[in-house]
């Protein structure tokens, strides 16, 4: 990194009362996690994205599916959260009420680490929802589902799914309404690990800035909104959060 807007980034979080960080897959690439098409790999190279993340591939071929996620539970089980992560949390708990953290990534490293209010726009990997309404009760939990792959209501066959945004999907309006008003009212926008390239969580960026937050990106790659910054730092979430939350 280099020193002078490593500094201006650090200046700029120091006097934030308000500090909005957004992190994509590069952040839980570092700890061990694959992208999701790096997931791709073995087996599964042989299937189109579509068939194993949409609402079509799962309801043509729900064990397939379901076989898919249950493997990515299993590897993220087995990695830790990194660097970047914990000083997350750190901050959190060093500065109470300030942080607002908003990730693309469905693992659960940042809670982890100790930030449990992260607003989580692409869901959760380790949930489960029912894929229709459950005509046994709106209410039934999923936990009460029959055993299988995948497992389903025993009344009425409804299957239970991942918790995850498939494609085709949108995005759940409470948590993108929460982070497009945490972008609004930020300070500082800290946007980390992502390319920049899937919407709507690509503009939160731009909001940031035409809100009058100091935008500040850091990834070791070329991402598609480094325009919307004020510094840009090729660095990797592991090595640059630590210094930058004040944790190193």
């Amino acid at each position: 990194m280099h020193e002078e807007p490593t500094a201006a980034v650090l200046a700029h979080i120091d006097a934030a009362r308000s500090l909005f960080v957004l992190t994509g897959a590069g952040m839980s690439a570092e700890s061990g996690i694959p992208t999701f098409r790096d997931a791709l790999t073995g087996l599964w190279s042989r299937f189109d994205p579509a068939q194993l993340a949409s609402e079509q591939g799962f309801r043509a071929d729900p064990q397939t599916v379901w076989d898919w996620y249950a493997e990515r539970r299993d590897a993220m089980r087995l990695v830790q959260p990194n660097a970047g992560h914990l000083a997350l949390g750190a901050f959190e708990r060093r500065r109470p009420g300030v942080l607002t953290l908003v990730s693309q990534n469905v693992d659960d490293l940042h809670q982890r680490a100790g930030n449990n209010a992260t607003i989580r726009l692409h869901g959760e990997l380790l949930g489960d929802r029912w894929l229709d309404g459950c005509a046994r009760s709106p209410a039934c939990p999923t936990q009460q589902a029959q055993p299988g792959r995948p497992p389903h209501c025993a009344s009425c066959g409804n299957l239970v799914r991942p918790a995850v945004v498939w494609f085709g999907e949108m995005i759940p309006a409470d948590a993108l309404g929460a982070a497009e008003q945490a972008a609004q009212a930020c300070d500082v926008a800290l946007i980390v690990g992502t390319s920049g390239a899937v919407w709507p969580a690509a503009g939160l960026a731009a909001m940031a800035r035409r809100a009058g937050a100091f935008v500040a990106i850091v990834n070791p790659h070329d991402s598609e909104i480094d325009g919307e910054a004020h510094v840009v730092l090729r660095s990797t979430a592991a090595q640059a959060l630590p210094r930058l939350l004040g944790c190193s």
